[in-house]
Parts: structure tokens; C-alpha cells; sequence
């Protein structure tokens, strides 16, 4: 006769951007349906901003984290969503700060488990000073981790898979980041292997091993632990009447527009405005595009843009200040194009949903990113000028390429076959993630 296994309590404990708090929630959801109970851990002001649906209420419970306030950060401030750049140092050391206030949470909540972010080094020392395991989560690609891993395990060897060599722009632009801020550049480097080696036997991973299959077996090699894929965890479009964004997008033919966004963390320059304004005219394709601000910038969209611009695609053109609903918008047929800046998520989201990518990395990962999305077929990356600029040329005619010339039909179809192998996998990475589960908590 089969015994009913009791519940597993696990704490998450993500770093505070949306584009870790959300695969995250994702990843409770899935657990939670499997005789899991989640604690989702993070700052109130970010707690606030995602919704838990009715139907995991039960079973997924908000917990707050005390971020310590400082001048320069109050509470308001204790997410990536909308932060200057120049606070982002400074709320890395804040939320490092509030390791101590972990194992008050530990002691209440009770975990048979800790998840957590491999950007938080405190996190797994904490919980193993409460004798509970504790397992890395990764949001980023296993191509990017694996690069970072080989050029600390194995500094004197070439990196073997030069697909995802960059251009000489962008390793400039790493290595002047590396000559302005060097301890921190190191620090998070060093993070991220030190989290490897504290994660009890194996790492959960987001991705597909169709796309990074090869990249995840040569992680596996220089960390020395099994890296559990935990799948794309892509929220279901929320579907609702009313959104004037859907309500436009109904209106047009299928596949003939783009969705153009660069994620919750990164604000454009005047000038990276100007030229994609330029280049989406000259494209001639219908768009939708969301312009972010940073919360201390006093700016007006339309004194943002190009004189005359919103006038000009007005008929073509739905340009929305801040945020869109991206899963609802990806999964329209009207769309058949994403203008992205490569975050892993929207990689992610955007083969979910059967939509090819056009490139446009901005820091980061993002150009290793999007250098893997060219290589596996899926996108078309926009190469920027010798001195690292995006022109408008440049941009309309990738935009082109891919959304409405034959020569993009090879991409167009690849990403709709993938688009259908994550859909027919179903949850089938979830098995393998509930099984690590139950085995490091011996129950």
C-alpha cells in the first residue's frame, strides 16, 4: 500500500529583480501542485508587485525580508524595477546586509529547504548554520555560466565553443567596466562560483537542453555538480478584456508586427532612442514598443522620442510608457517579431511562444545571449558600429529580415519547431526537480 509523503516546506529566496523573482514564483507554482509548500521570500516592495493566483494561496506564502534602508535607498528602492543604474552597487550591499535577518526567517518558517539565488553568497551559509540544505538557482543561461566558470577554473585554456565569441566592442566595453570598478566586477564573479560551491550536490538551471545542451554538460564538468534543468518557467498569458495594447494588436495581420523592449533593468539613451525610432520607421513593420524611465528621471514620452515621430506612426505604431503585458503580447498571433534585449526570461519567453528574435544586447549577458539565440537559429542579432552604436539602418534591416523577407523564413520556422518541443515536454523537467527535492530532504 503507497504512503502519502508529508509536505516539503521550501524557502525561495530570489535577488530582487523581476527577472528572478518571476521564474521563481513560476517554479512554486509548478512544486506547489506536487505536495510542496513555498515560501517566496523577498522586500515588501517587490512582494507587492507580483500577484500569487487564488489557487496557490494556500500553498505559496509571501514572506517579507528586512532590507536594511539606506540614505540613498529607501524601502521604495529595494527592487532592480526602475533603479538608476548608479543605485544598482549600492542595493546589491544593502541586500547583503540583511543576511542576518535570514535566520529569523529560517526559524520561523521552519524549511525542510533553502532555494536560492546564485548571486547571494550569504544565503547557503545561513541556512547550513541551521543544518538545512541549501540548493543554487540559476536565472542566467548555462552558456554564459559556463564561460564565467572556464575563465576562473581553467584561466589558461581556450574557451571551446566560439560561437558565442563576442565582438570587439563589447569586450572592450567589458574590460574599461572591469578598469572602473574591478572589486566589484571580481566580487560577482566570485559570488557566482562560491554560491556553485555551496549548493548541495547539484544546481537548478533555466533553459532547455535542446538549445544548451552542450554548454550544460561542460558546466557540469568544471563545477562539479549536476545541474537539474528546471525548464523555461514562462508565466501563462493572463487572459482579460479590456487592454487596449491586445485591443490594437487585434486589429492587425497576422505575424506583421514586432514587440520591442529592453526588460525592467536597463534605460535607453537619447541616442539608442533616436536611432531605433529611426530604424523602426524605416522598417516600415507595425510595432508596439515600451519605453521605460528610471524612477528620478522627469521625462516626457513624447519629448523622449524624435520630433514628429509618434505623428509619423501613429496609424503603424503603439509606443506605451513603463510596462505591457509581454506573455499576453508574445502569445498574440499578430505578433511575429520581439526587438529584445536578450534577458534570459525573454529568450525564454519569446521560443515559448513561437517568436523569432531580433537581438539588440545592451550589458550583462545579454550579448552572449544573444550571440547563442543566432547560433541555435531561433534570432537575428543587430550589430552595432566599430565604436559600439546601433544605427537605424542596421536595425530596420534586421527588423525586415526577419519578420518579412524570404531570407528570414529559416528562422521564422525554426523557432515555431521549438516553440512546439517545449510545449509537448510539458512539466517533464519538474520530475526531475521534485525527485532532487525529496532525496536531499531524506523523507
Amino acid at each position: 500500500m503507497a504512503t502519502t509523503r508529508r509536505t516539503i516546506r521550501v524557502l525561495m529566496l530570489p535577488w530582487l529583480a523581476h527577472g528572478h523573482i518571476c521564474p521563481l514564483l513560476e517554479l512554486a507554482k509548478k512544486l506547489s501542485q506536487r505536495n510542496f509548500h513555498i515560501f517566496l521570500c523577498s522586500s515588501p516592495v517587490n512582494l507587492s508587485s507580483i500577484k500569487i493566483p487564488l489557487e496557490y494561496c494556500s500553498t505559496i506564502e509571501p514572506v517579507e525580508l528586512h532590507v536594511p534602508p539606506l540614505p540613498d535607498l529607501p524601502p521604495r528602492y529595494h527592487t532592480t524595477r526602475g533603479l538608476p543604474p548608479h543605485l544598482m552597487s549600492t542595493l546589491r550591499m544593502a541586500f547583503d546586509m540583511a543576511g542576518p535577518n535570514l535566520s529569523v526567517i529560517i526559524d520561523d518558517c521552519k524549511p525542510d529547504l533553502v532555494i536560492f539565488d546564485y548571486l547571494l553568497r550569504w544565503a547557503p551559509e545561513v541556512a547550513r548554520s541551521r543544518g538545512i540544505p541549501a540548493v543554487g538557482f540559476s536565472t542566467g543561461a548555462a552558456g554564459m555560466n559556463s564561460y564565467i566558470f572556464h575563465f576562473i577554473k581553467r584561466p589558461d585554456d581556450e574557451y571551446p565553443f566560439k560561437e558565442l565569441s563576442l565582438k570587439d566592442y563589447w569586450i572592450a566595453k567589458y574590460r574599461n567596466q572591469m578598469k572602473q570598478a574591478p572589486t566589484y566586477c571580481m566580487g560577482a564573479t566570485e559570488k557566482i562560483v562560491r554560491c556553485n560551491d555551496q549548493s548541495a550536490g547539484l544546481i537548478f538551471m533555466k533553459g532547455i537542453r535542446e538549445l544548451e545542451g552542450k554548454y550544460i554538460d561542460y558546466l557540469r564538468d568544471l563545477s562539479g555538480k549536476k545541474v537539474v534543468l528546471v525548464g523555461p518557467l514562462v508565466e501563462e498569458p493572463v487572459q482579460e478584456d479590456g487592454n487596449h495594447i491586445i485591443e490594437w494588436l487585434d486589429q492587425k495581420e497576422r505575424s506583421s508586427t514586432i514587440f520591442i523592449s529592453f526588460g525592467t533593468e536597463y534605460f535607453l539613451t537619447e541616442k539608442e532612442r533616436e536611432e531605433i525610432a529611426f530604424g523602426l520607421e524605416l522598417s516600415n513593420v507595425n510595432f508596439i514598443w515600451v519605453v521605460k524611465f528610471s524612477v528620478v528621471e522627469n521625462i516626457k514620452l513624447e519629448e523622449a522620442l524624435p520630433e514628429g515621430f509618434l505623428e509619423r506612426v501613429r496609424d503603424r505604431g503603439l509606443v506605451i510608457e513603463g510596462w505591457a503585458p509581454q506573455t499576453r503580447v508574445l502569445a498574440h498571433p499578430s505578433v511575429g517579431g520581439f526587438v529584445s534585449h536578450c534577458g534570459w526570461s525573454s529568450v525564454m519567453e519569446s521560443m515559448k511562444f513561437g517568436v523569432p528574435i531580433i537581438a539588440m544586447p545592451m550589458h550583462l549577458d545579454q550579448p552572449f545571449n544573444a550571440r547563442l539565440v543566432e547560433d541555435f537559429g531561433v534570432g537575428l542579432e543587430v550589430m552595432r558600429n566599430e565604436s559600439g552604436k546601433l544605427e537605424r539602418e542596421e536595425i530596420a534591416e534586421v527588423i525586415k529580415a526577419v519578420v518579412v523577407e524570404e531570407g528570414g523564413e529559416g528562422v521564422r520556422k525554426k523557432v515555431k519547431e521549438v516553440s512546439v518541443g517545449i510545449r509537448n515536454k510539458g512539466d517533464e523537467e519538474i520530475d526531475e526537480v521534485e525527485d532532487a527535492l525529496v532525496k536531499l530532504c531524506v523523507v
